[in-house]
């Protein structure tokens, strides 16, 4: 039987850290986070996982808390993802797509938001092709700012997601040694867990072709780099795998995908010559037989369905550290 007051539902519901805030009022990106956030958010999360495994899924965590999904980028799984976690915390939301909003009219960013906050919103979780579009947005709103990715920047909900998808796999990320493999010069998701990784003691190798890594990435982030896919995944304990990102590629940077998967594809049979087991992820969408072949994405080394169910339980915990303890009403 639930009880009456919606105090002790939240305590016998969700059994969540107290009095642990975390250290930023937004969440633009991980290099704004401490280690302990990190851990906030992974132990908060790890409780929302128990939530979702329930019959009934839904707590009152955020009820009253209006979310607004900004997305001026198409998105299908981080918009879901988002949009799952926003209801299963029975948050009211609200879907913007530039697509279908005056945007297309020439309406500005500022003016965009500030008409939804207008509307009373408390929290936005933003997408958008243009690097620091969600900072700028954080320094002119008072609602609580959630990045979804901007442009080549970060993508920090989604580094989290990976992040612990390791720890639940292996038991922990410090010490491990993390490849990520692919397009790193347009990759928000490799700057993002490239931060993470590290402010969690991992080691991290960065590999693909030459055209796809930013020369100064080895240096500037103490990481090593190598343009040997075989190399690569003999070092590592855990493979995440990027997609090839055609879309932001201004000039040619390989000569065809066939060129690509047959010098960093990654096989069954590659993997089978490694005399070891890895971990193999990838952040989606898998272009399967270009990067990955379909017999390593669904073979027992893949966690990425696992990050797929993770990245509901991240997103809870975040919005739900973002929102802090709401003040209850006096009896």
């Amino acid at each position: 039987m639930i009880p009456a007051n919606a105090r002790l539902f939240r305590i016998f519901c969700v059994p969540l850290v107290p009095g642990m805030p975390l250290s930023v009022k937004h969440l633009l990106g991980i290099r704004d986070l401490t280690r302990q956030d990190i851990d906030l958010i992974f132990q908060t999360a790890d409780n929302f996982k128990e939530i979702l495994k329930r019959p009934i899924k839904k707590v009152p965590t955020l009820r009253d808390t209006t979310i607004v999904n900004v997305f001026f980028e198409n998105s299908t799984r981080t918009r879901i993802s988002f949009e799952l976690a926003e209801r299963r915390l029975s948050a009211d939301v609200i879907n913007f797509t530039a697509s279908a909003s005056s945007v297309r009219k020439g309406e500005t960013l500022i003016d965009t938001v500030n008409n939804i906050l207008a509307m009373k919103v408390d929290m936005v979780v933003m997408r958008h092709s243009a690097v620091g579009a969600p900072h700028f947005l954080a320094g002119h709103i008072q609602a609580a700012i959630v990045n979804a990715g901007d442009g080549i920047n970060e993508h920090p909900t989604q580094a989290l997601l990976d992040a612990f998808s390791i720890r639940e796999r292996l038991g922990k990320v410090e010490g491990k040694k993390v490849a990520i493999i692919g397009d790193i010069m347009h990759s928000r998701v490799a700057l993002s867990g490239i931060y993470c990784l590290q402010k969690m003691g991992a080691e991290v190798m960065v590999a693909g072709p030459p055209t796809l890594i930013p020369k100064y990435i080895g240096e500037a982030f103490g990481i090593r780099v190598s343009y040997d896919l075989r190399e690569a995944l003999a070092w590592c304990d855990v493979a995440n795998i990027l997609r090839i990102q055609l879309e932001r590629q201004n000039m040619p940077v390989f000569s065809s995908l066939r060129e690509y998967s047959q010098a960093y594809g990654v096989t069954r049979a590659i993997l089978e010559s490694l005399g070891k087991e890895i971990v193999i992820m990838h952040p989606g969408p898998i272009n399967r037989g270009v990067e990955l072949n379909s017999d390593v994405a669904d073979s027992g080394n893949s966690i990425i369905l696992q990050q797929v169910e993770n990245g509901v339980a991240i997103r809870m915990a975040v919005l739900y550290l973002l929102a802090g303890q709401r003040e209850e009403p006096a009896d």
